[in-house]
């Protein structure tokens, strides 16, 4: 074996390491934030949580969310694209009828909001950009 091999095999685990550390930290605060959540509205609802319960919903939680992104990522690659759409999410919620319909309510929320002009426009015909392109102006002599 080769003194460059042994290096990019090293630098490989640093990088599998560096992945895992920010893998691990993100699991952390989402679970964190789920065991808030969770709190939160029990509290609201005048209600007690054990703890066990409140750590089972947020391993729950952020299966699930692990699950979500795997789909949007398919979905996505199913349509051709490289970044995921909100469309994307309200195809991954077509189980949960409330809740498709609160994400298609909040995505008219957004385009109500969006400004004309970054909206998408639609491009004319390709028979009317072929007839400007072919028109030719004569000075007069």
């Amino acid at each position: 074996m080769e003194i460059g091999e042994d290096r990019s095999d090293l630098e490989k685990e640093g990088e599998e390491e560096e992945e895992d550390s920010v893998f691990d930290l993100l699991r952390d605060r989402f679970r964190l934030s789920a065991i808030s959540i969770a709190e939160a509205e029990a509290k609201r609802n005048g209600m007690e949580i054990l703890e066990p319960i409140v750590a089972c919903i947020a391993d729950l939680a952020f299966k699930y969310t692990g699950q979500l992104a795997k789909d949007l990522e398919l979905f996505a690659q199913h349509a051709g694209r490289k970044s995921v759409k909100m469309e994307d999410v309200i195809v991954s919620a077509h189980r949960n009828e409330h809740l498709a319909a609160v994400l298609m309510s909040f995505r008219n929320k957004l385009k109500a909001k969006e400004p004309q002009s970054e909206r998408k426009r639609k491009k004319g015909s390709r028979k009317e950009d072929k007839a400007t392109d072919s028109v030719v102006h004569v000075p007069d002599a």
